[in-house]
């Protein structure tokens, strides 16, 4: 019997391939924080996994939020970082008072009209309370980011992911992108390969 099973344990090995975490041609795993499907502004589909070695800042924003001034220091932010590997993401929300009403068209005019916006934007989506988007439940969860979980308390919070996909830093919506702690973060983050 046991020569039995040792020869179907084999045969199931065998069957099952590449051990879990790993496709036949041994890329490297995408980190579970950038492993989601969204839609940009335009509505084409992007995977987030294309920030994979990247620095990336994830923010919830608004149009119409007395903080909506932040989107000049994610700007400058861009500018000065993304040849280094930064990837700032903004993501309309319409929780937080009902400032972002917009449509995605209306989202993306206003966004470049008012701010010259360069960098990546996606489709207005929840961040918050029922029908929240996968990517922010992941951002926002105990289980899935233990350091920095928690439901989000208003527009233009932000979420650093390292170049590895691990959160290393969140900023309350007062905290001014480019203020002096978050630069800190993101400059040793763009550092260490």
């Amino acid at each position: 019997m046991r020569p039995l099973i040792a020869v179907l344990c084999l045969a199931v090995l065998a069957h099952v391939g590449p051990s879990a975490g790993q496709n036949k041609e041994s890329k490297p795993m995408v980190p579970a924080v950038l492993n989601f499907k969204m839609k940009t502004l335009d509505g084409k589909d992007v995977e987030l996994s294309k920030y994979q070695g990247k620095v990336v800042l994830f923010v919830n924003v608004a149009s119409q939020c007395g903080l909506t001034g932040q989107y000049k220091a994610l700007q400058a932010l861009h500018e000065k970082y993304a040849q280094d590997g930064l990837a700032i993401v903004g993501v309309p929300a319409n929780e937080f008072g009902r400032q972002e009403p917009g449509t995605d068209g209306e989202i993306a005019e206003f966004c470049k009209k008012n701010y010259g916006v360069g960098f990546d934007m996606l489709s207005k989506v929840v961040v918050k309370g029922d029908g929240i988007c996968p990517l922010y439940k992941h951002l926002t969860g105990k289980e899935t980011n233990s350091d920095f979980a928690g439901e989000i308390q208003w527009n233009f919070t932000k979420f650093l992911v390292n170049r590895q996909g691990q959160v290393v830093g969140r900023f309350e919506p007062r905290v001014e992108p480019d203020a002096k702690e978050v630069v800190a973060v993101i400059e040793a983050a763009l550092k260490a390969k």
